[in-house]
């Protein structure tokens, strides 16, 4: 099976809209593919590696990063832009904290590796990124993530049990090490096979481009 690895963090803004320019990509792909099957594979990327394990106000450290409250608004204003073209409506004014994603990443990975479904699995991506960037909820917080869960089609006291161990966290943080050891620093990435590699959220045809390239190599 073709795969598709996708490195990318739910907290990141630009990844929610890879999601989309990817999917348009496969539809480009298979103007000329019709058959054309693929599998994605999602690996961990921590956009702010020093966030505290309970998270933190979110509005200050976007000010504090960016020099300000008119620089946050104005970095809002082109991703609410960028999103539009996608389907995608940015609410960031509803998001109080600056969530730590090792949960989340762990949640992705259980439902890659523990109860594999590919149809479920981009209902809680999707979910995912809707609970951060249209909801406002919080990504680090148990309950949040069980519930993204349960509503994607998975057992929610399964996955509440999983979230509130430590199960496959040193796992994931190897996995994030790994992606960095291969100087990747930005997100999303896309990873075709023959280590083709597209940073990014990239225009769809430049996505389709690299995938013909690597279907026909």
């Amino acid at each position: 099976m073709f795969t598709i690895e996708i490195v990318a963090d739910v907290v990141c803004p630009w990844c929610f809209i890879g999601t989309r320019r990817l999917a348009a990509a496969v539809d480009l792909v298979r103007r000329e593919w019709p058959d054309f099957q693929y599998r994605k594979h999602w690996l961990p990327f921590f956009l702010n590696p020093d966030t505290p394990a309970e998270g933190e106000p979110y509005l200050p450290f976007l000010e504090k990063k960016f020099g300000g409250r008119d620089k946050v608004e104005q970095l809002w204003a082109r991703l609410r832009e960028a999103g539009r073209a996608w389907g995608i409506d940015y609410a960031f004014e509803k998001i109080q904290y600056r969530a730590n994603t090792l949960k989340a990443h762990r949640l992705i990975h259980y439902a890659q590796t523990v109860a594999p479904d590919p149809a479920k699995l981009d209902a809680l991506i999707e979910r995912l990124y809707a609970a951060q960037f249209q909801r406002g909820e919080h990504v680090g917080d148990i309950d949040v993530l069980t519930a993204c869960a349960s509503e994607s089609g998975y057992d929610g006291p399964t996955i509440r049990a999983y979230l509130a161990s430590n199960a496959d966290e040193e796992v994931v943080k190897q996995m994030a090490a790994k992606v960095q050891a291969m100087g990747i620093n930005q997100v999303p990435t896309f990873i075709l096979p023959g280590q083709r590699i597209i940073v990014g959220a990239e225009d769809p045809a430049i996505l389709a481009a690299a995938i013909r390239e690597a279907l026909a190599a």
